[in-house]
């Protein structure tokens, strides 16, 4: 689904979104301010009958200080836990493959971060100025690292890369 696909439905109250789906775009429904959301944990997510939780869309707050991403999850939205500088770790459960653009910039407080072995992207500046990270194990299943993914990341000591990473994009760990 591409960016601002369906921004501005205000009206728009539900979606279905297939199993198929890859990724979701920047502010691809942004300004949908009656879409209904399925609820689990501390996030709300998008999906189908068959699976509700396909996509993590957005943390209820940004002052959440814990998730626990639902076990079905396929996709962690653009700025889905965007400033959430209380969040201290996370756990990227199997399953997910892709986590979005933004995902968790501005996540100060962020210590910890365990990638399934099942991503095989993370975008562009997805944990940018997620400045208490001390280390990151990017996991073979991993294809590409985006543009300063890990930007400003200054307290990290310790980067392992996985074997299968084709392309790291432009200041993926400026400022570490």
């Amino acid at each position: 689904i591409g960016g601002s696909a369906f921004s501005g439905c205000s009206s728009l109250t539900s979606i279905t979104i297939p199993d198929s789906v890859t990724s979701i775009g920047s502010s691809a429904f942004s300004g949908c301010t009656n879409l209904a959301f399925n609820e689990y944990n501390s996030a709300y997510y998008l999906g189908n009958e068959n699976n509700p939780y396909i996509a993590l869309f957005k943390a209820k707050s940004t002052s959440i200080a814990s998730c626990v991403i639902h076990p079905n999850t396929k996709l962690i939205t653009t700025y889905a836990f965007y400033n959430c500088s209380g969040l201290t770790s996370i756990v990227i459960p199997d399953g997910v493959t892709s986590i979005g653009n933004s995902a968790f910039e501005g996540c100060s407080g962020l210590t910890s971060i365990v990638i399934s072995d099942s991503v095989t992207s993370i975008g562009d500046y997805a944990f940018y100025y997620c400045s208490s990270l001390t280390s990151i194990t990017i996991p073979d299943s991993v294809t590409s690292i985006g543009a300063s993914a890990f930007y400003k990341c200054s307290k990290l000591t310790s980067i392992t890369i996985g074997n299968s990473v084709t392309s790291i994009d432009d200041s993926a760990f400026e400022g570490c």
